[in-house]
Formats: structure tokens, sequence, C-alpha cells
């Protein structure tokens, strides 16, 4: 193929031009002006329809940050003004998280670094004997991490109901073994799909654990940053979400849960913080949480944490929900009007809720050169790829056991799916106008005219701006 010319591209980008919609963010976030440059020497303002894997901040969070750093110091045993602000301020966001899922008060909140480390830690101190049973579609973060346990794997079926039913052999399997004054199993399972947004039946789960003696963790990553989870009222055992994925950056995560297993288990991250008394007889742990917040806790990320939970538990009653049901349904009418498109579903026939999460394929299209492309030609990023989910996308997607995911939060709007389906449009039209090759495994632009600098900045870039 020859190469297409920049004033080419930026002829074909033009001639169809992205008018937005009137429609407003829910929340503003970080970077909602950002402009990227394009291979055509334009600017665009950048479309962000990745919010599955790391959601920008919100501006709310921002703004808490960088007050609360006057103050940051080192917490718990600080005697200065800062160290004794800085340890209410932890504390505070502790609680605050607490109250923002409606934690039991017999429960407790640990800071983790994200979803999978909460999963770990809760895969750390599951009591012996006591069964983890999981589907294989899971995120690798509630796949992988109960490994180092006594694990069963239920193979997720295209129907809802035989899934379910698979989950209760597993349940009862457990139960009719060992001690029966303990705990026989533990159900982990996602909130929220990463491929799909599907979300299964909580409710139906819980009632099955319970009806064997059994407990439910729940890997909250994508439900979490889309929906309001009540402990109290859903009888859930165990939470884990991250912040990076709730608009929250700065590397803090939460397990909240019961407490027995983890006052009992072994410490998590063993270090100064987690301990009554370290002498040359042994070492006296701290209960939960300390036992298991070993070291210089994350301060500003669980501050960020906390932030997040306050900006979104002032929202009106169901309005994220309207806010993303409505952008999902546009994205998903568009994306069914484009030719070889198919959205991909675990359960196509079951009424589930979803949340704005959408995997899909195109037929006979590489999805990295797919993203490649959006990125370089329209200023649009979305992810492809497996999603930390292999064995669900390879079940999904058998052509190359690969797909893309668009994803939206509260800082979407309807222009930004539009911009989205366009693309695709055009492309389903007139095909890739730009030179793409293989780079180390990966597709790339080629030649790329974009400069970037030793420190990662776009530099001596003076093409035009087009919204």
């Amino acid at each position: 193929m020859s190469i297409i010319t920049a004033g080419a591209v930026a002829e074909r980008a033009t001639t169809q031009p992205y008018r937005p919609t009137g429609s407003t963010p829910l929340l503003p976030v970080v970077g909602a002006d950002l402009f990227v440059p394009l291979v055509t020497g334009d600017r665009v303002r950048y479309v962000n329809l990745d919010y599955a894997a790391t959601a920008p901040a919100l501006a709310s969070v921002a703004e808490r940050v960088t007050d609360r750093m006057n103050y940051y110091s080192s917490v718990h045993r600080g005697a200065g003004w800062t160290s004794v602000v800085s340890t209410a301020l932890y504390e505070q966001a502790r609680e605050t998280v607490a109250e923002f899922v409606n934690a039991r008060e017999s429960d407790v909140v640990v800071f983790t670094r994200n979803t999978t480390d909460s999963l770990n830690l809760l895969a750390s101190v599951v009591p012996e004997g006591c069964r983890v049973i999981h589907l294989d579609a899971e995120h690798h973060g509630n796949l992988l991490s109960w490994e180092r346990c006594e694990h069963v794997v239920v193979p997720v079926l295209r129907d809802l109901a035989e899934t379910l039913a698979a989950l209760e052999s597993a349940l009862a399997a457990a139960a009719s073994r060992g001690d029966r004054d303990a705990v026989p199993a533990m159900i982990a399972v996602t909130g929220a799909s990463n491929v799909t947004g599907e979300t299964p039946p909580l409710a139906e789960i819980v009632a099955l654990a319970r009806a064997y003696g059994a407990r439910v963790a729940v890997d909250g990553a994508q439900l979490v940053p889309h929906r309001r989870v009540d402990l109290a009222e859903a009888g859930i055992d165990y939470l884990a979400f991250s912040g990076h994925k709730m608009y929250a950056p700065f590397g803090a995560g939460v397990l909240v849960g019961k407490r027995d297993w983890l006052d009992d288990g072994p410490p998590y991250l063993r270090g100064g913080g987690a301990v009554h008394e370290v002498n040359r007889a042994g070492v006296d742990w701290a209960p939960a949480p300390a036992r298991h917040e070993g070291g210089t806790p994350n301060l500003l990320g669980a501050i960020a944490l906390a932030a997040a939970c306050e900006s979104l538990a002032a929202l009106p009653d169901g309005s994220l929900h309207a806010h993303e049901r409505a952008l999902r349904g546009r994205l998903e009418a568009g994306l069914a009007e484009l030719p070889d498109v198919k959205i991909l579903r675990i359960w196509p026939d079951a009424d589930v809720d979803r949340v704005a999460v959408v995997g899909f394929t195109i037929e006979g299209r590489d999805p990295q050169r797919v993203a490649t492309w959006l990125s370089a030609e329209y200023g649009i990023g979305v992810r492809h790829g497996r999603f930390c989910a292999h064995q669900l996308v390879s079940v999904l997607a058998p052509e190359n056991s690969q797909a893309l995911r668009a994803s939206l939060g509260v800082g979407s709007t309807t222009y930004d799916v539009d911009r989205l389906v366009t693309a695709l449009r055009q492309f389903a039209v007139s095909g890739e106008f730009w030179n793409y090759a293989r780079q180390d495994g990966q597709w790339v632009p080629s030649p790329d005219p974009r400069t970037w600098g030793p420190a990662g900045e776009y530099r001596d870039y003076v093409g035009p701006c087009r919204t």
C-alpha cells in the first residue's frame, strides 16, 4: 500500500465533522478537554472510551488531594500536627468507604493497592477446609488469586440457569464433606463483567450460598463505579474494588468484609504498623485492618478513594444508572447498524443488568489494528485484546481470541459515543488512510509523524485543532 498523505486524511476526516449533541458529563473529570495529535498533523479532543481499564480522575478528587497535600505526613504514632491530621484523614477515609458501601458494624475496611491485591489478601486468610468456587469467566484477579486455596472452577455456560445450577452442584459437594461446623465454601464472583458489562444475579448467588452455609466474595472492580452496593442489604460477605476504576488515582484499593477471617489469618503485609509488640520471644500481631497494612500506608490513595465515594454518593438517586444506560443503549444501537460488528454477551438470552462496558468484534479485523487506527486517525481511545479474561474472551471471540471494548462513565457524553460510531462507519466504507506496520508484534502507524519528548510530552506540534 502506498502512503496516503496527511492532507488526504485530514480532508477525509473533515468531510463529515463531528457535532456535539448537547449532552453533558454527569460529573467533571480531569482531562476532559485534552487535545491529542493525529497522524494527519491535526489535533482533536480526545475521546476516552477506556474507563473500564483506568477511569480519569474526578475533578473533585484532584481538588481534594491537592488541598490535603498540605498536611501530607506520617500516619499513626506521629506527634507533629501534620502527622496528627494525616492520621485523622486516613482513618476518616476508612469510615467514608465503609459508609459508601453500607458496611455492617462488624465489617472491617482494609486498604490495599487494587482489586487484585484485595482478592489475594482474602485468599491468604481463607481457612483450611474452605473450598473457593468461582467461574472460569472471571478476570484474572478473581481467577488466579484462588490457586493458593482449595478451589473449584465452574465453566461458564451460555445459559444463565445452567450456570447457576452448576454453582449449586459445586456448593452441595463442598457442604457434604468435612466439619459441618466450618464454612464449607465461598463463592467468588464478579459483580460486573469487564468484557461485556453483564452483572450476574448476585441476590440469587447469595441465596444459594446461604442455603449451603457458604460465604460470597464479590470482585467489585467494574460494579462499584457504576452501581451502588449495599453490603448489609445484599448479604455479601466480602467486597473488593479499586480506586483507579472509580475516578480516584494514586494506587489505592479496598477489601471490605467480615472481620473473623481477617483477624485470624496470617498478616498479609508484615512490617511496622501491623504489630502490637515485637521481642525476642516472638510477635504479637495487631487485628485487622492494621494486621494487613504493614509499612507506611498510601494516605493520598485513601483520601482520593474516599473523595470519589463522596462524589458518587452525592449524585441523585438513579442518575448514574440512567446516564450510563442511555449512553450504552446509544452505543449498542450504533454498533448494531455497522456491518460485521458483533456485540459480545455471556448470556445473550438472560435479562441481566449491564454496566456501561461494551465488548465487540469486527469480523475479519485485527482488534489491535483497529484500536491503533482509531487512535492515530481519530483520537479515540478504546481497549483491545483479552482484558485479563483470557478464557472468557476465547469463548466469546473465537476468531482470534481478542476483541475491542468501549467503556463509559460519568465523564462520557453522547458526543463521545457518536465519535466512535461515526469513525467505525467511515472505516466500513473507506478503510484506513494511513499505513500501518508490525513492530514488536504490534500494529503501529508507519511512519508515525507524532514526536514525543524524553519525558513523554508531545513537542514541536503546530497543527490545527478540531473539536
